[in-house]
């Protein structure tokens, strides 16, 4: 522990006698001071003890220092000439390994003649046995060193081939049996071979592969290979999922056996294609290929799909440096006959299919399709009609019918959805754009044209004239399952056209006729506004039938019990129910215009319904009172216009109540000041005291 002087001295005073109050002892300073004297010297006797100790120890580590020092300087002399002999010895062994490497050349030089000699010396031999017509030497005569026989047939086989035939002439008998020879141990390998893969005996069969290598019965051995291994491999339905297995197994066993199993493997993927897979797919197609366009179209898709599928599992393997333009031709060899014309086929399919699905529905409604404003007289007479109500003749009674059928519409679309899917798979890329147009095409052709637009063209022919009684305006509902419909059919567009067109120059091609059907629809549903005309005629048969002339000239002033006519609740009612109707009927913008044009003919219909009568005070507050049913009615429109003008209405119904001397502060107020003054004057004329001079008097 650290030394404190204070600690220290008080534990020693605490333990001399009189050194404290302790037991009751009195205070001795004499005592103390004499103990503290006593061990002041103990203290200094220690200090010098310690102190020569300290300096003995000095010398010493001073003197080991210095040894220490000597020490080292030995070593470092020591290691110098270590590392001076290292170098010498390092030297004497290169000189040794350059003479050694020099020796071992010239031996090389004068060894590999002679083992050449040798080779020639044993060829010779072996040449001689096959001019005398024996084979008595070993190699030839036990089967098991079969791997040496086929080394020298090959090698004797090879010095034939480079021999002038004027001198194998000579050597008469070594054409008999040298090729002879050579043929009979080729296919006894090849037979080994065979007997090996049936074993499954790997290793033989590397080293057998390894000796036909140099043979020109090589192919014949790996042809081998890949027939027995096709043996029992295609037992089950599905000849792709097979036929991956396979490769899969292959793969694995290929490189073990010969020295360019890429070659083979990709021999085995080619006998596959072009044997199994082509003849295959010739059953499936070829039964539905002139019977059933449907079926065979499904059938070449589901085929070729699961064949780009295999050759993408395949793409896995080493088939060489360009796989996949070696798939891709295997691929085009089994489906070339097929896909040239496949276009051709689906077009025809979607036509036929599309007309059945629309003659089916036409025939569950008992329809016989007729051509409606086609143009000429016909259409000119219809628009006279719904502009004028001229009687050139009735109207189509539809009966209720919209002519559109949703079911109709999602198997159209669902037949070109998957015709799009068939022209993305089985079109080449360069013809991909052109292909999907003309199936798009066919869907405006059969849905837009035939389906969408005849309902347009029956349902204004339908439109009822403006003075028809209790008419029923279905041409709403047309327009609401047209808008549904035409939702769609945007959507397959943006869905399943684009991504087939949207790097080609066929991208505008389709957005402009896409346009085009759009505009031609807007312009049918522009003619379909005289519905309003309907609206605004029912309004009248509502106002003519239920307003009657006391309503607003009471008999009994003081005993007007209604809130409002009730023409006016009829009114409201039947406005409230068309504007729902459209809003359900219509999206966007055209809801806006159309309340618009519904709102401001509403308002000039109660504006001129108003002016036939003459208003009693009482009759005044009445109209005033069905003037704000018009207004809450009109609030439903939610346009501005619309409610501005019954809020002017509203103002101008004042001036059939206020008193005479209140007349110029009312019209002068901020909803009637920018009026006319005609239009005022026609409001106060209709009060029955207008013709008092005092009215006439204020007013003027």
């Amino acid at each position: 522990e650290p030394f404190v002087a204070d600690e220290y001295i008080e534990r020693l005073a605490w333990r001399t006698p009189g050194g404290g109050s302790r037991g009751g002892e009195a205070f001795d300073p004499k005592r103390l001071l004499e103990e503290f004297v006593n061990h002041i010297q103990e203290l200094q006797v220690m200090d010098e003890r310690i102190q020569r100790k300290v300096e003995k120890l000095e010398q010493q580590c001073q003197k080991e220092a210095k040894e220490f020092a000597k020490k080292v300087q030995e070593l470092q002399k020591s290691n110098q000439v270590a590392f001076q002999h290292f170098q010498e010895l390092d030297e004497h062994i290169s000189y040794v390994a350059t003479k050694v490497c020099h020796l071992g050349d010239q031996l090389e030089g004068v060894n590999t003649p002679r083992q050449r000699a040798v080779e020639a010396q044993k060829l010779m031999k072996y040449f001689n046995e096959f001019l005398d017509g024996e084979l008595k030497s070993d190699v030839f005569t036990n089967s098991e060193k079969i791997k040496e026989a086929a080394d020298i047939i090959q090698k004797l086989h090879l010095i034939a081939q480079e021999l002038p035939f004027d001198s194998l002439m000579d050597f008469c008998c070594y054409p008999l049996s040298s090729p002879g020879k050579y043929h009979d141990l080729e296919c006894q390998l090849i037979q080994e071979f065979t007997s090996a893969q049936r074993r499954g005996e790997i290793s033989r069969m590397r080293e057998v592969a390894a000796v036909l290598l140099h043979f020109k019965g090589y192919s014949h051995c790996v042809d081998v290979y890949i027939k027995q291994c096709q043996e029992g491999a295609f037992l089950r339905n599905d000849v792709f999922e097979d036929a991956a297995v396979l490769c899969q197994r292959v793969n694995k066993q290929v490189g073990e056996v010969f020295s360019n199993p890429e070659t083979v493997l990709a021999k085995l993927i080619q006998n596959i294609f072009e044997v199994k897979l082509q003849s295959y797919v010739k059953d499936q197609l070829e039964e539905h290929r002139k019977s059933d366009a449907e079926q065979y179209l499904k059938n070449l898709y589901d085929l070729y799909t699961r064949t780009t599928n295999l050759s993408s599992k395949l793409m896995e393997f080493n088939l060489g440096t360009d796989k996949q333009t070696f798939l891709s031709k295997l691929i085009k060899s089994i489906f070339i006959s097929y896909l040239e014309n496949y276009i051709e086929v689906e077009i025809g399919y979607l036509k036929t299919r599309s007309a059945m699905i629309l003659q089916r529905y036409y025939d569950s409604k008992n329809h016989q399709k007729r051509s409606i404003g086609t143009g000429g007289i016909q259409d000119l007479k219809e628009r006279i009609r719904q502009r004028t109500n001229l009687p050139l003749g009735p109207s189509i009674d539809t009966h209720g019918e919209t002519f559109l059928s949703q079911e109709v519409v999602v198997n159209l679309l669902q037949e070109t959805k998957q015709a799009f899917e068939r022209c993305h798979r089985l079109s080449d890329p360069s013809d991909l754009p052109k292909n999907a147009f003309r199936i798009f095409s066919m869907l405006v052709e059969f849905l837009c044209t035939e389906h969408i637009d005849y309902a347009l063209e029956t349902g204004l022919a339908g439109i009822p004239s403006s003075d028809s009684k209790n008419a029923n305006l279905y041409f709403l509902d047309v327009v609401h399952q047209a808008n549904t419909i035409f939702h769609l059919f945007d959507k397959q567009f943006n869905d399943h056209l684009m991504p087939l067109i949207s790097s080609s120059p066929k991208l505008s091609e389709c957005l402009q006729k896409k346009k085009d059907i759009i505009e031609q629809m807007e312009v049918k549903l522009d003619m379909g506004i005289d519905t309003l005309n309907c609206m605004i005629g029912q309004m009248k048969h509502i106002l003519a039938a239920e307003q009657k002339k006391t309503d607003f000239k009471p008999e009994d002033e003081n005993n007007v019990l209604i809130q409002y006519t009730n023409a006016c609740v009829k009114v409201c009612g039947y406005v409230r129910k068309q504007v729902e109707k459209i809003r359900n009927s219509m999206d966007g913008k055209n809801v806006d215009t159309v309340l618009m044009e519904l709102g401001v003919r509403f308002h000039r219909l109660i504006y001129e319904h108003l002016q036939q009568y003459s208003y009693s005070c009482m009759g005044g507050m009445l109209a005033i009172c069905d003037v704000a049913e018009y207004r809450k009615c009109a609030k439903d429109f939610k346009i501005a216009l619309v409610l501005q003008l019954f809020d002017t209405l509203h103002a101008l119904c004042n001036l059939l109540v206020v008193a005479p001397d209140n007349l110029k502060q009312v019209c002068s107020g901020e909803q009637l000041a920018n009026l006319d003054k005609n239009i005022l004057h026609s409001f106060v004329q209709l009060r029955v005291d207008y013709r008092s001079a005092r009215l006439a008097r204020h007013f003027s």
